[in-house]
């Protein structure tokens, strides 16, 4: 895959619509601030219901700190690269993950968006079942949360892993048919220096977390459950069954204003991926009201009944 010149990467990271950069910087430190006060008072509540209520407001909380992480992955967080890359360093540790990794892994999410290595919700002709519905419902249980801060770590200790034989074969075939190859392809375009010392970095935040605010690892974990389940199952709630396009191959979903609103217009996904430029608050403004708009319900239901069959016509 070739490298983007400086005039791509200037054109990608210009935004047909203005960045609410102040409101996003705001939104971080109130977003941050009560991811963080959630860690304690779950770590520290001491009756089931509270404990529990104040998993599932992390769960939200820090689906807001992913939105803004997501948009300083596309530049579009601040208008200025170091102020956006500063911040998405910051909002990557509250995963935890590497920024530079994610924004790889990202990014080549929207060139192989419903392809062959991205359409987890079709079993094509030949592809082994097992493999295909186990990573399906480890989608959808929150297991997939914990590749980015695995491959994180992974990327820390031995770097060259990525580009090994186990990952990079073309006949090994969990790696072909799970996407990890695909995935992984241009790891090597990452500076390892500045990937290695974000990683250390989210380590050290959850670190410092754990010893200024006294957490246990019994409520940091149900809130990271929680966040996991609620995250994972959007990833590809607004993908499955769309049309097999990597523009076109998501939903602007239906779903309640409140919960839209926290995740930042997520749900918004086709549009997003139509122009990956525009910020999260102007995305509504482009949706189109006579395209098909299935509700997140419709859809996240309907992913528990497993991965279908590729259409034969595909």
């Amino acid at each position: 895959m070739k490298q983007r010149s400086s005039a791509e990467d200037n054109a990608v990271r210009t935004p047909p619509a203005a960045i609410p950069q102040a409101l996003n910087i705001a939104l971080a430190f109130i977003a941050g601030s009560c991811a963080v006060a959630l860690l304690q008072f779950v770590s520290h509540a001491n009756h089931r219901l509270q404990i529990l209520a104040g998993a599932v407001a992390f769960s939200y909380v820090n689906n807001t700190v992913f939105s803004l992480l997501h948009e300083a992955v596309h530049g579009v967080f601040h208008s200025s690269r170091q102020v956006n890359d500063l911040f998405g360093r910051w909002l990557a540790a509250f995963f935890p993950t590497s920024f530079s990794l994610q924004r790889l892994f990202h990014l080549g999410h929207h060139q192989r968006n419903r392809s062959p290595a991205e359409r987890f919700d079709y079993i094509s002709p030949g592809q082994n079942a097992f493999i295909k519905r186990a990573q399906w419902y480890g989608i959808l249980t929150g297991l997939y949360w914990l590749l980015p801060p695995l491959s994180s770590f992974l990327y820390l200790l031995a770097p060259n892993v990525f580009s090994s034989r186990f990952f990079r074969n073309d006949e090994a075939a969990w790696s072909r048919q799970s996407g990890a190859g695909a995935m992984v392809a241009g790891i090597g375009r990452v500076r390892y220096g500045a990937a290695s010392a974000e990683v250390l970095f989210a380590i050290a935040w959850q670190i410092a977390l754990f010893h200024f605010l006294d957490l246990n690892f019994a409520g940091w974990a149900l809130c990271y459950a929680g966040f996991a389940v609620n995250w994972s199952s959007l990833q590809y709630a607004d993908h499955a069954w769309s049309e097999l396009d990597p523009l076109r191959g998501a939903w602007n979903l239906r779903v309640n204003p409140v919960v839209r609103w926290l995740f930042l217009n997520y749900h918004h996904h086709r549009v997003h991926h139509e122009d990956p430029r525009i910020p999260w608050i102007h995305l509504g403004r482009f949706v189109n009201a006579d395209e098909p708009r299935p509700s997140f319900w419709k859809i996240y239901l309907s992913m528990w009944k497993g991965p279908r069959p590729l259409p034969e016509e595909t």
